[in-house]
């Protein structure tokens, strides 16, 4: 029997290590790496040439979105499924043109992951039951009423995504450039077209909105000591 190969994405490691021993106990399947970003996620994905991809949203240097981009573009055999605890149809349309093929919660994905792995190996999308649910409603009320089903939003480059979240991270331009391997000018100028599209002139907006759009996770407040 040909196995499916999976590699697994996410920067919590219990998590992947969850995933790992569900995906084990199945004849058919076979962890082939693990990413704890999504950088490291792309190159392992170029190396490995898994089946699917199990992918987190919020992942440090480089996120879920962007990563599934950079994959569905340069190794278009590969299949992503996400994993997300959002259930906001906004992640979900954003990620389904991103090209993932699959949108599961995270509360329930030891129910459904399987199938989903199963059914993306196949090449069918795969949806937790109460997106699809919600997916298809969206969809019927549009149809009904006449309006557009796709919501106009902002149009940020893949190139503009990377920066803000390594800006919303906390990131210098030096720091930047050595991570996009760009010039200190060329991230200044993604800097300032970022700000501009999005008409946020400042970093705690950026990051605000990084937090609200699922591309870094908030940071809790430290309680006193």
């Amino acid at each position: 029997m040909q196995k499916t190969t999976v590699l697994l994405a996410d920067d919590h490691t219990v998590l992947r290590q969850g995933l790992r021993a569900l995906l084990a106990a199945e004849p058919d399947m076979e962890v082939v790496g693990e990413a704890d970003n999504g950088r490291q996620a792309v190159q392992l994905v170029q190396k490995f040439l898994p089946d699917v991809v199990v992918m987190d949203i919020a992942m440090p240097l480089l996120n879920g979105l962007e990563a599934t981009r950079q994959i569905t573009r340069e190794v278009p055999s590969t299949r992503v499924i996400m994993l997300s605890s959002y259930s906001d149809d906004e992640y979900v349309e954003q990620l389904t043109d991103a090209g993932a093929i699959g949108y599961l919660l995270k509360q329930t994905a030891a129910t459904d992951l399987l199938k989903a792995i199963r059914e993306a190996k196949q090449g069918n999308a795969y949806f937790s039951p109460a997106i699809s649910r919600r997916m298809l409603d969206h969809y019927r009320q549009a149809f009904m009423s006449g309006q557009p089903i796709r919501k106009a939003g902002e149009s940020l480059t893949s190139r503009e995504c990377e920066v803000l979240q390594l800006i919303a991270e906390g990131k210098t331009n030096k720091q930047i450039a050595a991570e996009l391997c760009i010039s200190i000018k060329t991230v200044e100028k993604h800097r300032q077209q970022v700000m501009n599209r999005l008409n946020i002139h400042d970093i705690a907006g950026l990051t605000r909105y990084a937090i609200a759009k699922g591309l870094i996770e908030s940071k809790p407040a430290l309680g006193p000591a």
